[in-house]
């Protein structure tokens, strides 16, 4: 039986630490099946999924282990995927306004009010070129429950601040 995991690593970004990781997969027969992954302020960031044949977790978790340093961590998560939050509609949110403290905040506090599940969040802060200072984006996928539309998520989003300029593509 097939089983997935999802596999997060943080530590010192170095060329090869993708193809060490890769190659333990592939010696335990894992197949890589979706990912993300980051250079964030020196560091290397990632997770992924994986698909694996059960019998061949533990050997797997051993060859990992042995990955790990001081300098790396790998945590090794079994996925249950009946767990996962029941939304039938999904939403793409763009986010762009002057950056400022407390904007996630701000926003994952409307989100979790509204029983919205955030199931991607991808942010950065870059410089504003015309206007001059600091610009904060963020690209959200959300899945709304039944009984929350669109409308609902940008009404909310708006009042957050006047500030925000919020693009809603509903998929």
């Amino acid at each position: 039986m097939q089983v997935a995991l999802i596999i997060t690593i943080l530590g010192n970004d170095e060329p090869g630490l993708v193809n060490s990781l890769s190659e333990a997969l592939g010696k335990h027969k894992a197949s890589w099946s979706e990912s993300r992954m980051a250079h964030l302020a020196g560091k290397f960031a990632g997770i992924l999924q994986v698909s694996i044949p059960e019998s061949n977790i533990e050997a797997l978790t051993a060859e990992l282990d042995k990955l790990e340093t001081n300098d790396l961590k790998i945590l090794i998560e079994t996925s249950n995927t009946t767990e996962s939050p029941e939304t039938t509609k999904v939403l793409n949110v763009e986010i762009l306004c002057q950056d400022r403290i407390g904007i996630i905040n701000d926003v994952t506090e409307v989100l979790a009010k509204l029983n919205v599940n955030i199931e991607e969040l991808d942010s950065t802060v870059k410089e504003a070129s015309m206007a001059g200072g600091m610009l904060f984006c963020a690209d959200l996928r959300l899945g709304l429950p039944d009984n929350v539309s669109a409308d609902d998520v940008e009404d909310c989003l708006e009042e957050v601040s006047d500030q925000l300029m919020i693009d809603i593509k509903l998929s």
